[in-house]
């Protein structure tokens, strides 16, 4: 941003009773992380930013570090948050978006969201407009054991009466953020709920989940209720997930509609999803990447634990939403494997970059899975190419490793940084009771 721009912003969030700028990211390990300027220091924080140590890179969801031959107690990085993404949340306080840099002013290559805005880049350049809108859910703990009124009912009004001020205020939060909240309300899972939001081009919308995950928080706290972001909060429940949508366009004209392959699916909307089909078990070490996310994706979960795609079929991990009455975004692909331990920067960049890989190659769309993937038998697996992702943190770890692709798509020391902090959680809680590791991490993912 030019000078008097960054100085503008500033001004105008001073004029608005703002007395904190908060510069966020979300790391490594899926945590939501930042640091605070007063607001005179708002130009100063985007211009040179802020100090942080090397490890930020390597910081674990359990607080630990996970030092790597290049990262470790010697060096500096710079937090810059990016004023023109800046949001009064009210209260005092504004929300940015931050960004890794070097101490030289270069891009850090361990930053997570200059990742997005690379792949985001790359899609522009090859004429795509891509659209993407993300969803979360989350488990919702009362202050006391009897809380609600009743026992959990899945999709039910009456959870939703029990937490009905709480749910209100979190609307007016996402309101006055202009989030562009889409859904709120009782999910499947005990205590569960869930929120979608409007599509935007991919940095913002994630941008939107990151500002959300830390109003949540915020608005929890108010109400005396705790938020978990945990893909498996209670050992007997189903899990959370946070599913990202995706949708293509070249000229204006979508790639997923209005064509002549299956659903109305382009050619080039198929070699998209070819793309992601394709790289998804080497990639799911990025997308559900903690040690409790195996618990998660699991068949029978609908958390799309299968590299497939089908029409709205819930258990496949590329659902296509199709451009019916009934959606009225149009044509668009929901990634089901996704939980909220992911950093949703790199995410939503190795999905990105995956579907890229099958444009830029022109991979034919796969066949279609109209069942769900574990009533297959083995020989109609091999036929339409179905492969379960990888169903233990171990096996998802070294497949990641293992990925040209991945090495390809965030470079060796990010890939390095990402896989050191997920070990750690191995070597912590791999061989540890089940029920211990889900108490010890039921709030790691938290604001």
């Amino acid at each position: 941003m030019p000078v008097d721009e960054v100085q503008a912003v500033a001004e105008a969030l001073r004029a608005a009773g703002v007395r904190l700028v908060v510069g966020a990211v979300i790391d490594s390990a899926g945590v939501s992380r930042g640091k605070q300027v007063p607001v005179d220091r708002a130009g100063a924080l985007h211009r040179s930013g802020v100090g942080a140590s090397s490890t930020w890179a390597v910081f674990c969801a359990d607080n630990g570090i996970a030092m790597t031959p290049r990262i470790g107690a010697v060096g500096d990085l710079r937090l810059r948050a990016d004023l023109s993404a800046a949001v009064d949340v009210g209260g005092g306080l504004a929300w940015a978006p931050a960004e890794v840099f070097t101490q030289d002013g270069e891009p850090s290559p361990v930053c997570w969201r200059g990742f997005l805005r690379r792949q985001q880049a790359a899609a522009e350049a090859l004429g795509l407009e891509v659209l993407a809108a993300g969803e979360v859910e989350f488990s919702l703990l009362p202050a006391r054991p009897d809380g609600t009124s009743g026992p959990w009912v899945a999709y039910g009004l009456g959870p939703a009466l029990d937490h009905q001020e709480f749910l209100l205020d979190l609307e007016a939060e996402f309101d006055r953020a202009q989030l562009g909240l889409e859904q709120l309300h009782a999910e499947y899972g005990g205590r569960q709920f869930e929120f979608s939001l409007s599509p935007a081009d991919p940095l913002r919308a994630v941008d939107k989940l990151a500002l959300a995950r830390f109003l949540l928080g915020r608005t929890a706290r108010r109400h005396g209720l705790a938020v978990s972001l945990s893909p498996k909060p209670f050992v007997d429940g189903v899990g959370n997930g946070a599913h990202l949508h995706m949708s293509f366009l070249r000229d204006g004209k979508p790639l997923l509609s209005a064509g002549d392959g299956p659903h109305g699916i382009t050619p080039e909307g198929g070699s998209l999803i070819a793309g992601i089909v394709e790289q998804l078990p080497e990639l799911t070490g990025l997308l559900a990447p903690s040690v409790l996310s195996s618990l998660r994706l699991q068949p029978g979960m609908w958390s799309g634990a299968y590299a497939c795609w089908g029409l709205e079929n819930r258990e496949a991990a590329v659902r296509l939403c199709a451009a019916t009455q009934g959606n009225p975004h149009g044509a668009n692909i929901e990634i089901k494997c996704v939980d909220p331990t992911a950093n949703p920067y790199i995410a939503a960049g190795a999905i990105l970059a995956a579907a890229l890989d099958g444009l830029r190659a022109g991979k034919p769309l796969p066949p279609e899975v109209t069942v769900a993937p574990a009533d297959l038998t083995e020989e109609e697996s091999k036929q339409l190419g179905v492969v379960q992702l990888p169903g233990t943190h171990a096996e998802a770890l070294d497949a990641l490793e293992r990925s040209a692709a991945a090495q390809r798509h965030l470079g060796e020391e990010l890939l390095e940084a990402l896989v050191a902090v997920r070990r750690h959680e191995q070597a912590e809680y791999g061989d540890a009771d089940i029920a211990t590791t889900v108490d010890r991490l039921r709030f790691a993912w938290s604001v």
